[in-house]
């Protein structure tokens, strides 16, 4: 009996001791965690003011070749590579049987199911229809025509839209044929939204397939 009660009493002690020495000491402020009433928070992101970005080291897409093949996804089909529009038109940049045929596709829900190939297809496009263009990409280059300034990457946007046919065209009439798809959208519009951006890397090749 004895024997059990030292135990107990010394279990007792040896909790006693281990919560004295887990207790928190006494937190006190210091000087520099202290906020006043009247101060203000500071903060740089998210701002209100678009010039405090302007000095962010940070990646920007907008008018080299990603910024462009991404403003004319989101424009087709707002980035979605299974979106399938109400003409039958496929993927993120919205091709159809035909121009998949062209750059050497012919399994079209492969081609749906398969994000890597819809990139692929979308540069072997741009380059086709680089050396499709590239005489009206040389007289045109920096012209206005019909209210819009001529660049490479407009020319390419536009052909994407309506093919190169469409785009010729618009250029040889002055931009007196307007040519536009079933949608509205017109071919002086995307020469105009997506000009100015870097495509010069893009090598003009009529026989550009997806490999």
């Amino acid at each position: 009996m004895i024997k059990k009660w030292i135990f107990y009493s010394s279990l007792l002690v040896i909790v006693a001791f281990l919560s004295f020495g887990f207790k928190p000491l006494q937190t006190k402020n210091q000087d520099w965690f202290k906020v006043n009433d009247d101060d203000e928070l500071h903060f740089l992101f998210p701002s209100e003011n678009p010039i405090e970005y302007k000095s962010l080291n940070v990646p920007f897409t907008g008018k080299y070749f990603i910024g462009f093949k991404e403003a004319i996804a989101f424009k087709e089909s707002q980035g979605k590579y299974k979106m399938i529009n109400t003409l039958g038109y496929m993927g993120k940049y919205q091709f159809g049987k035909e121009t998949l045929k062209s750059v050497g596709i012919t399994n079209s829900l492969a081609f749906l199911n398969n994000p890597k190939m819809q990139e692929k297809a979308f540069v072997a496009l741009v380059s086709k229809n680089k050396w499709e263009l590239k005489n009206e990409i040389n007289k045109y280059l920096g012209k206005i025509v019909g209210g819009v300034k001529v660049t490479e990457s407009g020319i390419l946007a536009a052909a994407h839209l309506g093919g190169a046919g469409s785009v010729k065209r618009f250029l040889h009439t002055n931009g007196q044929k307007k040519c536009k798809d079933k949608y509205g959208s017109s071919v002086k519009s995307y020469m105009r939204m997506f000009g100015g951006y870097e495509t010069s890397g893009i090598v003009a090749n009529n026989n550009a397939r997806v490999r």
